[in-house]
């Protein structure tokens, strides 16, 4: 790489399904462009995605977005990659986003060569890999078992950017990746170039959301990249929508727990010397990123099935309520679990009942300060989850007239609050969770990835 080349990456959105702005990328090809980058998934959403194989995005818009990008890619001939299909990088998420790319090029009458990485892991691998001492939790995880390894629907791990480069040095136009880190589908193109890696990874990590590192995210979807050898700049692809050194520094803290320090596969993206200057009115020029090399470890996720659930909602308007919720809450809770344990017994299982005061606490779950005056109304959630959907349904319906006419003071007139829906009980189905929180350690960055190739017509070969 030269000292004066740079290596531009479009960035439209912060992930795809959220909005690519077809002016934004007709602006960023006006100019430059080595290569579109976008991630399209994420853990934001909770273990359900993961566990069901399913993304919390409507096809449509994928397909939108995906049809803005794909008619880019092949009237520029540059390279688009796309990481963390499907919302979660499983096989099924995957595959949907795959299926969806060979029906545009159908329609648009174009034959890309694409690369499809799978990040899906094997159990019995995994359980090798454990059994050698190469998987170790994180915090606040225990040491990672087979029983856990089983219970998971799907796991997968997190790719660098390594499979991104092999597809692309064996000729893909489009690489759409599995579970991938947020940076590393950035990445990819500029490690590739030879840009240094503390930069190339410090410009993923303030573009992963597109837009969210301007002044303004809600009017630029999307920014360019511009990375060379000594510094990257970043412009945000909306004219009149700037990026300033306060907005593209803050977002080293989104999703990261230290703002000078981010931990990716293979080492550690460190910014404690970057400086952040404004180049001019909507661009900032960022140096001095550094990269520490680690041992290579790809992060796992795994979701399980962990019960059903069936929610009831009151609003309450009532003022002597009101001034005494958290007393409200603790014996309506008492009330609720006397009355389950009372009507269905043994039968309830391993049952649990949560009351959520929405417009109290029910975001933190915190105490509230004493001198904190009551609220004009709120909602109270009420959540069962026991071991079958009709088990969580039974429950709600016996506390249903407690949770409906549940006095604050015992021996008064019972008051009435208002149910939200009829029917009250609301079966919300299967609860999922998390249950890794592990990374692996591995020889080389491909070795847990599978690289399947199709074209505009379909699978053409895999390995």
């Amino acid at each position: 790489m030269k000292d004066s080349e740079t290596v531009n990456v479009l960035v439209p959105v912060g992930s795809l399904g959220a909005g690519v702005r077809a002016d934004e990328v007709r602006y960023a090809l006006r100019k430059s462009v080595d290569v579109i980058a976008s991630d399209a998934g994420s853990t934001d959403s909770g273990a359900a995605y993961l566990a069901l194989g399913i993304s919390k995005n409507d096809r449509r818009s994928v397909k939108q977005d995906l049809l803005t990008l794909m008619s880019a890619q092949a009237e520029r001939k540059i390279p688009l990659l796309v990481g963390s299909c499907g919302q979660s990088g499983g096989d099924a998420g995957l595959e949907w986003t795959r299926d969806i790319a060979i029906e545009i090029a159908r329609e648009l009458g174009i034959n890309p060569r694409i690369a499809v990485l799978h990040s899906e892991q094997s159990k019995d691998v995994l359980k090798k890999k454990n059994a050698q001492g190469k998987i170790r939790p994180l915090a606040p995880m225990g040491p990672l078992t087979d029983a856990v390894i089983d219970s998971c629907e799907h796991i997968v791990a997190a790719m660098g950017p390594e499979p991104y480069v092999e597809a692309l040095r064996a000729g893909a136009d489009i690489v759409l990746g599995g579970r991938t880190t947020d940076t590393a589908v950035l990445a990819a193109v500029p490690l590739m170039r030879g840009v240094p890696p503390g930069l190339a990874w410090h410009a993923g990590k303030v573009a992963e959301c597109g837009g969210q590192c301007t002044t303004d995210p809600k009017r630029s979807a999307g920014v360019l990249l511009h990375i060379g050898k000594e510094a990257f700049d970043v412009e945000s692809l909306n004219e009149s929508v700037r990026c300033v050194p306060e907005s593209v520094s803050a977002h080293m803290l989104y999703e990261n727990s230290d703002p000078f320090l981010l931990v990716e596969p293979g080492g550690v993206l460190n910014v404690t010397q970057s400086r952040y200057a404004q180049l001019d009115h909507r661009t900032v020029r960022v140096s001095g990123s550094e990269w520490e090399p680690k041992p290579y470890t790809m992060k796992l996720e795994g979701a399980a099935a962990n019960g059903y659930q069936t929610i009831m909602l009151i609003g309450v308007e009532d003022p002597e309520v009101l001034a005494h919720l958290d007393e409200f809450h603790d014996k309506m809770l008492a009330a609720l679990h006397e009355r389950v344990s009372r009507t269905l017994g043994e039968e309830a299982g391993d049952y649990h009942i949560s009351l959520r005061i929405y417009g109290w606490n029910a975001v933190s779950g915190c105490p509230v300060p004493g001198d904190t005056p009551p609220p004009r109304e709120v909602g109270i959630l009420f959540v069962a989850t026991a071991r079958t959907q009709s088990m969580a349904t039974q429950i709600a319906k016996a506390c249903n007239p407690w949770f409906f006419h549940f006095p604050l003071r015992m021996g008064t007139e019972l008051p009435s609050y208002g149910f939200a829906f009829s029917p009250a009980d609301i079966e919300r189905g299967g609860v999922f969770e998390f249950k890794l929180n592990h990374v692996v350690e591995v020889d080389d960055p491909l070795e847990l990835v599978r690289i399947e190739w199709v074209n505009g017509v379909g699978p053409v070969t895999g390995r």
